[in-house]
């Protein structure tokens, strides 16, 4: 992807696993069984160094440092890596190995594949067509990433999925009804209008978002549980709805910082503590911002983390 900061390397063990993953979740929109996977290390670990010099030569620097990502680093100073030029060059190089006819990608692969129809036309062939499509921010609004917290996975279980879409700043509600959905353009554009004249609230224009999006991915009947948990513990405060459990020893004090970690809302030590000290987890309804503070849960506890992760704590004896 375009990234603003330098790219780390993966390990061979860290690759793999994320292959699983991506076929998990292609899966749920393309029917894998009439789908072939090829993986690239089989070809770009052939290459020799000559070959790669010779790739190399299908781009100047320039053309590096005019990529958006680039040029904001280059202009900011901060390190651009060799290795991170190689990179287009790679994907491109790709698309001669598979002898692409047409290449998806984000807006922000514009670049990586363009390379493809430079190195394809290179290596003689035709070269491929290529389709972008626009990009989905987070429901922050920003970029999508782990990082952040403000992705929206197409693995999340219903009810993670149908909060965080409930949660997507207002503006991007047309994008996400657009991209994500199969209501018709001209229903969009109509809640979008409601919208605007006040004749619907985001928030209802919302639920039917959240009830399309669950519905693709998990069916309607998971869609429909989904909207009616969130109704209950966001609308009623009913706690007796079916939400995540959280097992935790007997007597055992845990550091107020550490639960975002242990539940896996945040990634990060830092992450957490940052959402603990603005206020983002309750325990039954009481703020706890110390995120060196101890607390001791008991069984029925109902643990609160952001706006829409909830925990019930059962206590192993």
């Amino acid at each position: 992807s375009d990234k603003l900061e330098k790219r780390p390397m993966l390990l061979e063990e860290q690759v793999n696993k994320n292959i699983a993953n991506y076929k998990e979740q292609v899966g749920k929109i393309i029917d894998i069984k009439r789908a072939e996977f090829r993986f690239n290390g089989d070809w770009l670990s052939k290459l020799t160094l000559k070959e790669t010099a010779n790739l190399a030569e299908s781009f100047s620097v320039g053309q590096m440092l005019r990529r958006r990502n680039f040029s904001e680093r280059f202009k900011k100073d901060e390190e651009i890596s060799v290795r991170e030029f190689l990179y287009p060059l790679m994907q491109g190089y790709d698309s001669v190995a598979v002898k692409a006819d047409v290449e998806l990608g984000g807006f922000d692969q514009l670049f990586n594949l363009h390379a493809g129809r430079v190195i394809q036309r290179y290596y003689g062939q035709k070269e491929q067509d290529i389709m972008t499509c626009a990009m989905l921010e987070g429901t922050d609004g920003r970029k999508m990433s782990t990082s952040w917290g403000n992705v929206i996975n197409i693995s999340d279980e219903p009810n993670d999925m149908f909060g965080k879409i409930m949660s997507i700043r207002d503006e991007l509600i047309s994008k996400y009804f657009l991209l994500c959905t199969d209501v018709e353009e001209a229903e969009i554009r109509k809640i979008v209008s409601n919208i605007k004249s006040k004749k619907l609230n985001p928030r209802d224009a919302k639920l039917r978002l959240a009830k399309e999006i669950v519905f693709i991915y998990h069916g309607g009947k998971a869609a429909q549980k989904a909207e009616e948990n969130f109704m209950s513990l966001f609308s009623k405060k009913d706690m007796t709805v079916d939400i995540p459990t959280l097992e935790i020893k007997n007597h055992e004090k845990i550091a107020v910082a550490n639960l975002p970690i242990i539940t896996k809302v945040t990634a990060s030590r830092s992450e957490a503590r940052r959402l603990v000290e603005q206020g983002g987890l309750q325990i039954n309804e009481v703020t706890k911002s110390g995120s060196k503070e101890l607390v001791s849960l008991k069984s029925g506890d109902i643990l609160k983390i952001g706006k829409r992760h909830f925990f019930r704590i059962i206590v192993k004896k």
